[in-house]
């Protein structure tokens, strides 16, 4: 396998960090049930919460940190929050993440 010296060492570190931070925030196993739900369309808290099997309140802690990294994006509806999934490299990572582990079995 050959390098590459056209990609710029620092742009490449910068990139790795980017990465890295992602799959950080992506490294929680209820973080990532959320977004295997999201990948699927909007969803609200609660509805993440009956899913997951726990608390809203827990379920709003997580979002927050997935918010905190703009990963999500909320919108308001009356007195419900619609959460989904705002960066296209977190939704890339799960479509695949989703595809692999949560689609139909051969």
């Amino acid at each position: 396998m050959s390098v590459d010296v056209s990609i710029d060492p620092e742009s490449m570190r910068a990139a790795a960090d980017e990465a890295s931070d992602l799959l950080k925030s992506l490294g929680n196993r209820h973080r990532l049930l959320i977004l295997c739900q999201l990948v699927e369309g909007e969803k609200s808290v609660g509805q993440l919460a009956e899913f997951l099997g726990i608390r809203d309140s827990t379920v709003s802690q997580h979002l927050a940190l997935l918010r905190r990294d703009k990963i999500i994006l909320g919108r308001r509806e009356g007195q419900t929050i619609w959460y989904r999934i705002e960066s296209q490299p977190a939704r890339k990572v799960m479509e695949v993440l989703y595809d692999i582990f949560c689609g139909t079995q051969d």
